[in-house]
């Protein structure tokens, strides 16, 4: 599978490829400051400069074994990273975008980052513990302990916080297939934005406040895997308004992270393509 690097326009209703590549490229960050895009590939974490795009290899202080979680800090200074190098699960590592070295963050593993709200002051994450199916946790960015705010009810992925920062959107099966929920951003108020009959996953608010992207599978499909045939949404925060944008070929890798633009005009994805 070849990797085609996109953006898609709010305005225009339309995309544009930014990157066309052989090698397995997923989850694009767009940067705070409007200059680049972040993706991951074969472990790596790489820039993609939308003035001459390429893959450009970050330092991240000797860590290998990225996976599709991660992201930018608020204020562009620092990426959250996901990591398997230590061969104890995903673990969560804070590490400076100008390069140095990594500090983690997650008390267990395995932990996958997904969310920073807007103040840069909490990191949203999703964590397997104790046997348990997959819940949605908090902790402060600078330190501190872990709060679960789901306890349970099904496999809950994707966290994302909303533009104010008091909300914190949510994909969840506890009603037998995954759909958009959204609480409060202390896991109060749990509730499900809308019912259909895909496999939903991947909420992205938009900084801007006006819409919420999400990633819709197929009727029954298990999980969130790759290369099936998908579609991106978008639809009002309270769930109304929905739209169907682009459909092809993608899935895991496509959009996993936090991937809209600084000002809400525009979010980046991966398409797969054969030959």
């Amino acid at each position: 599978m070849k990797a085609s690097l996109e953006v898609w326009d709010m305005v225009r209703g339309s995309s544009r490829r930014i990157l066309f590549t052989d090698r397995h490229i997923e989850a694009p960050n767009w940067s705070p400051c409007g200059g680049y895009l972040l993706v991951n590939g074969d472990g790596a974490l790489f820039r993609v400069p939308f003035e001459r795009p390429e893959l450009l290899a970050v330092d991240l202080g000797g860590l290998t074994r990225l996976n599709n979680d991660h992201g930018i800090s608020p204020d562009g200074k620092t990426y959250a990273i996901s990591s398997h190098h230590r061969g104890q699960g995903s673990e969560i590592y804070l590490v400076p975008s100008a390069g140095g070295d990594a500090q983690l963050k997650s008390p267990q593993a395995p932990s996958w980052w997904h969310g920073w709200s807007p103040d840069g002051a909490t990191l949203a994450y999703v964590a397997a513990r104790e046997g348990r199916v997959i819940d949605v946790c908090t902790m402060p960015a600078a330190g501190g302990p872990e709060r679960r705010l789901t306890n349970g009810e099904g496999h809950c992925d994707g966290p994302d916080f909303s533009a104010d920062g008091r909300q914190i959107y949510y994909n969840c099966d506890r009603d037998g297939h995954a759909q958009i929920w959204v609480m409060a951003a202390d896991g109060s108020d749990q509730r499900k934005v809308f019912a259909d009959d895909h496999v939903n996953w991947f909420p992205h608010p938009s900084p801007c406040g006006r819409h919420v992207i999400y990633l819709a599978y197929p009727p029954g499909t298990q999980g969130h895997p790759a290369n099936l045939a998908v579609s991106l949404w978008r639809m009002n925060p309270d769930g109304s308004g929905r739209q169907r944008l682009v459909s092809f070929t993608g899935g895991q890798g496509t959009m996993n992270v936090p991937n809209w633009a600084p000002d809400g005009s525009a979010f980046a994805y991966v398409r797969y393509l054969d030959g």
